[in-house]
């Protein structure tokens, strides 16, 4: 299901790829966020995905009220609260995909799928 931005001139409507590619991009910007992960389901083997794949990382959902569900699979630092980055994660993709889409992100699940040791 496609989300809908009404504007002055009429209704837009936003594809669920979109929408997460946005919040992959979002999330990437975090502290403490290495990048987004994808799970191999034949292996349970999580890999870091490039910048040109921060969709797949990202599952998106729109409900018949135009609401949001995102769920984020997400590689973080090593050393880092995950806690504290995983709220601040939330925070930074519910605010980005908000005011960029116009429509209300319901809920936003976390799964944090690995840790890297990154270089300072």
């Amino acid at each position: 299901m496609k989300g809908y931005m009404n504007t002055d001139i009429g209704e837009v409507a936003i594809s669920q790829d979109v929408i997460a590619n946005y919040a992959g991009s979002a999330a990437c910007e975090c502290f403490g966020i290495v990048g987004m992960a994808i799970v191999s389901v034949k292996d349970g083997i999580s890999t870091l995905l490039g910048r040109e794949n921060l969709s797949k990382g990202v599952e998106v959902s729109v409900n018949a009220n135009n609401e949001i569900k995102i769920k984020l699979h997400v590689i973080i630092a090593y050393g880092v609260n995950i806690s504290t980055v995983c709220d601040n994660l939330e925070e930074n993709v519910r605010y980005k995909v908000e005011k960029s889409t116009g429509m209300k992100v319901r809920k936003i699940t976390v799964y944090v799928e690995g840790v890297r040791v990154t270089e300072q």
